[in-house]
């Protein structure tokens, strides 16, 4: 996906190796939402999948992709904070390959749970994501097995496949706000964006944490910056890949930064007004519509919830009004 953009017959082709194991989303009007926001909300349920996150249609769709190309793979090695691990493992363990996921110390014990029980071999390793994927580079080399990248086109067509779904189902949209991690659900939403035409303002969301994209996109060049967010570990990248700011420069309007306080009230409002679970990352699309509640006002406005895998002490904590400082 260089700076191209996918056809619509690209993305609906892929969309049914999604369909066989994912039906589509919900994309969901809440009145409270609705009321808090000031602005008439759709939220697309990323949470509502198989893996209860997004990155699941971009593993179905690496795999069929890798498998048809011919090539032997005898393993495969991915790094991850958790949601892109969980669909490596979902995918993996339906070809029959082996998978081994590096994640780095301290990462969700629920969300390596979920990847062990989907057969990754878990491998605990770095301080924070970036060391992870070095070492998953070097594990993979070592073994002689495929490395899965974090971000890749047919990650980002995969993900396409849910941003059609809420364009299609949603009425026409003045804005959609994506939360950007390394960029395949951003770049997705840009290739299903222009794949049918529509005028819909892509903005990015960025932790103010975990700022390399945002710097990156202001700059037009790479950027990394250190990663400190408590909340929003799938956002938690402190390297930009350069073919995702590519895609961004030519789609995306604007990024926004959001804080860790924001990202709880958000989680927060996601319970009280649709008791829907949002992690970190995937509330942070409602915590930066909120942040510009008098800009958006009496706007038709698109809402990525991009998942909603969050450790059970953590969410009891937010629910009970905790938020980093």
């Amino acid at each position: 996906m260089t700076n191209t953009i996918a056809s619509l017959a690209e993305i609906e082709r892929v969309t049914r190796i999604v369909r066989e194991v994912v039906p589509p989303t919900p994309q969901q009007r809440w009145p409270l939402l609705d009321a808090r926001a000031g602005a008439e909300v759709w939220v697309k349920h990323e949470n509502h999948t198989c893996v209860g996150a997004f990155k699941i249609r971009g593993g179905l769709v690496y795999f069929h992709e890798l498998l048809s190309s011919g090539e032997q793979v005898r393993g495969v090695v991915a790094a991850t904070r958790g949601n892109h691990g969980q669909a490596v493992g979902f995918a993996a363990r339906r070809h029959g390959i082996p998978a081994a996921v590096v994640a780095p110390h301290g990462n969700s014990r629920e969300k390596n749970a979920a990847m062990r029980a989907l057969g990754v071999e878990l491998i605990e390793h770095g301080a924070d994501f970036q060391e992870s994927l070095e070492f998953a580079q070097a594990l993979a080399a070592e073994r002689a097995w495929h490395r899965i990248p974090s971000f890749h086109r047919w990650l980002a067509l995969g993900a396409a496949t849910g941003s059609l779904e809420l364009l299609r189902g949603a009425p026409s949209l003045d804005a959609v706000y994506v939360p950007i991690g390394l960029g395949s659900g951003i770049c997705g939403m840009v290739a299903a964006r222009d794949a049918l035409g529509l005028k819909t303002e892509v903005i990015g969301v960025c932790s103010a944490s975990a700022r390399t994209y945002a710097l990156s996109f202001a700059a037009r060049k790479p950027v990394s910056s250190p990663v400190t967010t408590e909340i929003a570990d799938g956002m938690a990248c402190r390297t930009p890949v350069d073919e995702a700011l590519g895609i961004m420069y030519a789609g995306v309007s604007r990024i926004v930064e959001v804080t860790d306080a924001q990202i709880t009230d958000a989680m927060r409002a996601y319970f009280s007004d649709t008791h829907n679970v949002a992690e970190g990352a995937g509330a942070a699309a409602l915590a930066a519509l909120l942040g510009e509640a008098a800009r958006m006002r009496g706007r038709r406005v698109g809402l990525v919830l991009s998942g909603g895998n969050v450790d059970r002490d953590v969410y009891a904590k937010v629910l009970g009004g905790w938020s980093p400082k």
